[in-house]
């Protein structure tokens, strides 16, 4: 038997877009170490593959998905085999994102078919992979979900901020809506990040540095910072929370 720190999700199935890299593999590792079945959903194959290996090789239990969040159909067919495979679904997991690659640009100067794909990856693939599990979530007492925003939302930092801005509302409305059904809504905003993607956006360690400039506890944050928020989301402790937006940000963002 391989590795297992707690029971918290015993019997229950979650699925995490974006799982192949970066805090997203952080979000499956540590779900799988609290007993979930993991759904490693995401747009490169063999990312997710070495990411469900990891789960398996644990003593966990996962399943390597390939969905693109811009498209419903792939959303539809993300959940079906999940179903297929796990009988059920009880938290989702929305990370996915164009991130990695991004490009940096203005609102002004963006080529407007990257804008249009760029917001149906990073603000649509939310509503698409939710309306693909819904239906399925609630049959589940406890269903969660849990979106992945960003500090970036209050801060003018272009069309990814926007997406993110987008998203916080995103949350706010579809916990209105699926509280009736049993199902909560939440999103974590992360503060800068030690992944890989954000040291290449940010244009390397010198450029990322200044990015703690505002952080009050003056380090970045892990994916392991994230992904204990996640768990608290997920679990039953947070039972009475819902359309609330987390910032995880070592006291990055002021708000009043």
């Amino acid at each position: 038997m391989g590795r297992v720190d707690g029971n918290r999700f015993e019997g229950r199935v979650s699925i995490v877009t974006g799982a192949g890299q970066g805090i997203g593999e952080g979000y499956a590792l540590a779900l799988a170490r609290e007993g979930a079945s993991v759904v490693v959903a995401d747009i490169n194959d063999e990312n997710a593959a070495k990411v469900a290996a990891a789960i398996e090789a644990e003593g966990g239990s996962a399943l390597a998905v390939h969905v693109d969040v811009s498209d419903p159909e792939s959303c539809i067919a993300m959940a079906t085999a999940t179903v297929e495979r796990f009988g059920r679904i009880d938290h989702l997991v929305n990370n996915a994102a164009i991130y990695h690659s991004m490009e940096i640009n203005g609102l002004l100067r963006i080529d407007l078919d990257y804008y249009r794909k760029f917001m149906d990856v990073n603000m649509n693939g939310a509503i698409y992979a939710t309306r693909a599990v819904w239906r399925e979530m609630r049959k589940q007492q406890g269903a969660a979900i849990v979106n992945q925003s960003s500090t970036a939302a209050w801060m003018a930092s272009g069309f990814y901020g926007v997406a993110k801005a987008a998203l916080n509302s995103i949350t706010i409305n579809l916990a209105a809506e699926m509280a009736s059904l049993g199902i909560r809504v939440n999103a974590i905003a992360p503060g800068p990040t030690n992944t890989e993607a954000t040291h290449l956006i940010s244009g390397g360690e010198e450029n990322f540095g200044v990015l703690l400039g505002d952080v009050m506890l003056k380090r970045p944050g892990t994916p392991e910072d994230m992904a204990n928020m996640l768990l608290f989301l997920l679990s039953d402790e947070s039972s009475w929370i819902t359309g609330q937006i987390f910032a995880v940000d070592g006291g990055q963002s002021k708000r009043i």
